[in-house]
C-alpha cells in the first residue's frame, strides 16, 4: 500500500499514522516493504507501535532519570571520601542502600523454549556486523562454512617468515605447512582408530561406516564411529565427507583433479570448517545511522537477510562478483537417507538501548525512543522468516532473537521483556516469540547479572561479556573517586578477573546451558591470527558458549578451540570469585612519569581521533583503524567510549590540562591524516582543525565528564548530522 500524498506533512516532511508523525523514507519503507506478506496492514501497525510507545515511553524516561539520579548520588558519596582509604564494605553497603545494588534471588532455572540449537546447545563462534553494509552482512551469514586451508595459508596462523613467507604467488613449502596443520587439526577432531589423517591414501563409505586407507597398506576407521555422519558423491568414491566435533561439523573435500587435491595422498583439497554457527547482525555500536535515510537502509539490508533476497556486487581482480545468500548444504547420512545442514550463520540482531531518541517518528512533537522503533521493525521483518515463504530459514524453531545493549540493572532488563511483549501483541504473535540477548556490559548489569536473568527467565537466550563498553562503564561511574589505572593495567584489574569469571557463574546457576549463550568478547586484532590462536581458547575454557571474532576468518580459526575444549566440562568445574570485587575500583596508586602520562594520552587521542573521523565525516561505524604503532585493531563505539572516558578522567582529576590535550589532538590529527592519506574520501583534519571530526573529538574528552554514563553516541550524531548537511558521503 503506497502512502497518499496529501497525507504529508510538508513541514515535518512526514506522514500522520495513528497520531503519530512517521518520516517519509521511513512510512514508504514500511507500507511498501515490509508490510507486504505478513499479513498487517498499515492501519494496524501504526496503531500497535502508539500503543506501544504509549505504554514504553514514560516508563523508560524513569529509568533513565534513576540512571542519573544513582550517578549522582555516587559521585556525591566519592566526593564526601575523597582522600580517605577506599572501604569496600562501606561502599558495597552504599550502593545498597541507594538501591544501585539489589538482593539476588536464588538460582531459579530458566524456561526459554523454541531456541534453535545454534544458540541452545552448540558452542561455537559469533560474528558481529554492521548490518548497515550489505556485502559485510552477506559474508557475515554465508561464514557458517570456511575453508580453513584459506584461513591458514592467508594468515600469521602459519608463519610467515623465510621458507614459509607467502610471496606473490603460491608458495609450495607453504601450502605443506597449511595442510599438515589441517590434517592435525582433523586428528583433534576426528581421530582415526590408528595412525594419522596425515598417511591416509584414501576414503570410502562402506556399510555405513567410513573407512580410511592407509600409506602402510592398512585400513582403519575412525576411533569414535560417530564423528562420521555423512558424505556427498558416491560411496566408494566420495566427493566429500562430513565429520562431527562437539556439535561442529567439518566438510572434507576430496577432489584430485583440483591443484591442492592433486598432490594430496588422499586426495584432499580442503576442509571446510562449521565456523560462525552465529552472527549478531548490529544496528548499533558498530553503524552510523543519525537520521531516516541511514535507519531505513538498515532495515532494507535485513528485510532482504531474511527473505533472501539481499545481494551485493563489488569488484573482485578486475571482476565484478555478486554475493548472496549460501543455499543449505545436501549430505547423503550413513545409513543412506538424505540430511541438510544449514547453509548459513543462525543470525540475531542487535538494537539501540533504551537512551537513544530518534525524530523518525515523533508523538506529539516529541522524540521517540529508538529502540521501539528498531524492535517493532526488526519484529515485523522477522514474521517473513517465520512464516517460512523465504527460500531461505533464519530460525527453524520459529524464533525472534534480540540482542538487547546498555542496559543497566534488572528494571531495564524487565522493561525490555515487557517492550517484547507489547510488539507480540500488537503484531499477533504467541507469547515469548522474540527472544532477549542481555548484553553484561554495564557495571550496574554487572553487579546484578543474576537479578537480570530471573527478570526475563522464559525469553533470556544470551549474556556476555564486554571489556570496552563495561570499562567505559567503570571509569564513569567512578569518574569522582580518583584517576583510574592506565588502560593497559586496567586489564589485569581485579574487578575485571571477577566480571569475567561472574558472568559465567551467574549462566550457569541460572540454568542457561541448553536455552541460551554464555559470551565473552570481541578479539580486537584481526591481522594477529597467531595470537588469537594461542590466547582465546582461554574463553571456552572459562566456560563461555560463544566468543566474538571480527571476521569470517577469525570465526574458522576460533572453531578450532572448540574441538579441542569441552565447554559444559568447563561451565561444571568454573572459576567463581568473590562478587565483591566487582566492586574494587581501579584507583592509580602509583605516581606516573610525565613521559608516561603524554605516551598515553597520545594513545588515547590518536585511536580517538582515527575512529572518529570517518564516523562523522564517511559514515564508517565499524572498521579496521591502525593505531598509533600502525597495528590495525577493529574499533567501534565500545573503544572510543572508553578511550574517551580515559583522558576526562585524567583530566577532571588533573594529571592532564586542557591545553596538553588541544595540543596532543592537534598532533595527533596529523598523524591520522598521514595514515588515511591514500582514502579519496578522507577529509584531512589538520591544520584547519576546525571540522565536525575533530571539533567532536575534542568534546568527547573535555566534555566527557558530562556525557551520560559516558556515552559517545549524543556528540557523534550531532556532528554527523551536520557533516551530512555539508555534504559528507553516506554511510558505509
Amino acid at each position: 500500500t503506497g502512502i497518499d500524498p496529501a497525507r504529508r506533512d510538508a513541514k515535518m516532511a512526514a506522514v500522520e499514522f495513528a497520531g503519530l508523525h512517521v518520516s517519509a523514507p521511513l512510512a514508504d519503507f514500511i507500507t511498501r516493504e515490509a508490510l507486504p506478506g505478513t499479513g498487517i496492514d498499515p492501519a494496524r501497525f501504526f496503531s500497535g507501535l502508539a500503543t506501544v510507545l504509549a505504554q514504553f515511553t514514560p516508563a523508560n524516561a524513569g529509568l533513565l532519570q534513576e540512571r542519573d539520579e544513582l550517578q549522582l548520588k555516587i559521585d556525591q558519596w566519592h566526593s564526601e571520601h575523597k582522600g580517605q582509604p577506599f572501604d569496600l564494605g562501606v561502599y558495597e553497603t552504599f550502593l545498597r542502600s541507594i538501591g544501585y545494588l539489589v538482593s539476588a534471588p536464588e538460582p531459579q532455572p530458566v524456561t526459554t523454549s523454541n531456541v534453535d540449537d545454534e544458540i541452545a546447545v552448540i558452542a561455537g563462534p559469533q560474528l558481529v556486523v554492521p548490518l548497515s553494509n550489505a556485502r559485510y552482512a552477506l559474508n557475515a551469514a554465508n561464514a557458517r562454512w570456511g575453508s580453513l586451508y584459506d584461513a591458514l595459508y592467508g594468515t600469521d596462523a602459519i608463519s610467515k617468515e623465510g621458507a614459509l613467507a607467502p610471496g606473490k604467488s603460491y608458495n609450495p613449502a607453504r601450502g605443506a605447512a597449511v595442510i599438515a596443520k589441517a590434517k592435525a587439526v582433523l586428528d583433534t577432531a576426528a581421530p582415526l582408530a590408528a595412525g594419522s589423517h596425515a598417511d591416509a591414501v584414501k576414503y570410502a563409505v562402506e556399510a555405513g561406516a567410513l573407512v580410511v586407507s592407509l600409506k602402510d597398506g592398512t585400513a582403519t576407521s575412525l576411533r569414535a564411529t560417530k564423528s562420521f555422519v555423512g558424505y556427498r558423491g558416491v560411496a566408494t568414491q566420495p566427493e566429500a565427507l562430513l565429520l562431527q566435533c562437539r556439535g561442529l561439523h567439518l566438510e572434507v573435500i576430496i577432489n584430485r583433479t583440483n591443484t591442492i587435491g592433486a598432490i594430496d595422498s588422499a586426495g584432499v583439497a580442503d576442509i571446510i570448517v562449521e565456523a560462525a554457527i552465529s552472527t549478531i547482525m548490529d544496528m548499533e555500536d558498530s553503524v552510523a545511522a543519525v537520521d531516516a535515510d541511514d535507519k531505513v537502509a538498515i532495515y532494507r539490508n535485513w528485510l532482504g537477510l531474511v527473505q533472501g533476497t539481499l545481494s551485493a556486487t563489488f569488484d573482485k581482480g578486475g571482476k565484478q562478483v555478486e554475493r548472496r545468500l549460501n543455499a543449505d548444504k545436501p549430505f547423503t547420512s550413513p545409513d543412506g537417507s538424505s540430511i541438510t545442514l544449514a547453509g548459513r550463520s543462525l543470525m540475531l540482531i542487535r538494537t539501540v538501548g533504551h537512551h537513544m531518541m530518534t525524530d523518525m517518528v515523533t508523538s506529539s512533537g516529541a522524540l521517540v525512543p529508538e529502540t521501539v522503533l528498531d524492535a517493532m521493525i526488526v519484529v515485523l521483518i522477522a514474521m517473513h522468516d517465520l512464516a517460512g515463504k523465504s527460500p531461505v530459514r533464519n530460525s527453524r524453531k520459529g524464533s525472534i532473537y534480540i540482542v538487547k545493549p546498555k542496559m543497566h540493572g534488572p528494571k531495564e532488563v524487565a522493561l525490555a521483556g515487557t517492550l517484547f511483549g507489547l510488539i507480540e501483541e500488537a503484531l499477533g504473535l504467541p507469547k515469548n516469540t522474540v527472544k532477549i540477548g542481555i548484553m553484561d556490559e554495564e557495571r550496574r548489569t554487572s553487579v546484578n547479572l543474576t537479578s537480570c536473568i530471573q527478570a526475563v527467565p522464559e525469553r533470556v537466550v544470551f549474556i556476555n561479556t564486554g571489556f570496552l563498553d563495561r570499562t567505559g562503564d567503570e571509569i564513569h561511574t567512578s569518574m569522582e573517586a580518583g584517576p583510574l589505572v592506565p588502560k593497559a593495567t586496567m586489564r589485569a584489574s581485579k574487578w575485571l578477573a571477577a566480571y569475567e569469571a561472574a558472568n559465567v557463574d551467574a549462566g550457569v546457576r541460572c540454568g542457561l546451558p541448553g536455552h541460551a549463550q554464555i559470551g565473552k568478547g570481541m578479539w580486537a586484532v584481526p591481522d594477529r591470527m597467531a595470537d588469537m590462536l594461542a590466547q582465546k581458547i582461554a574463553h571456552p575454557r572459562a566456560g563461555a558458549s560463544t566468543a566474538w571474532v571480527p571476521s569470517p576468518t577469525a570465526a574458522v580459526l576460533h572453531a578450532l578451540h572448540y574441538y579441542e575444549v569441552d565447554v559444559p566440562a568447563c561451565q561444571q568445574g568454573r572459576k567463581v570469585l568473590p562478587s565483591s570485587d566487582m566492586l574494587q575500583i581501579p584507583l592509580l596508586t602509583t605516581t606516573l612519569t610525565p613521559e608516561e602520562i603524554q605516551r598515553e594520552l597520545d594513545n588515547n587521542a590518536q585511536g580517538i581521533l582515527g575512529y572518529v573521523v570517518r564516523w562523522v565525516d564517511q559514515g564508517i561505524g565499524c572498521s579496521k583503524v591502525p593505531d598509533i604503532n600502525n597495528v590495525g585493531l577493529m574499533e567501534d563505539r565500545a573503544t572510543l567510549r572508553i578511550s574517551s572516558q580515559y583522558v576526562a578522567n585524567w583530566l577532571h582529576h588533573g594529571l592532564v590540562t586542557p591545553a596538553q590535550i588541544t595540543e596532543t589532538f592537534h598532533r595527533m590529527a596529523i598523524v591520522v591524516d598521514s595514515q588515511n592519506a591514500t582514502d579519496p574520501l578522507y577529509r584531512p583534519m589538520a591544520p584547519g582543525y576546525d571540522g565536525p571530526a575533530f571539533r567532536a573529538a575534542l568534546e568527547l574528552v573535555l566534555k566527557g565528564r558530562a556525557q551520560p554514563n559516558g556515552y559517545t553516541e549524543f556528540v557523534l550524531h550531532a556532528s554527523r548530522r551536520e557533516a551530512k548537511k555539508a555534504g559528507a558521503p553516506s554511510s558505509a
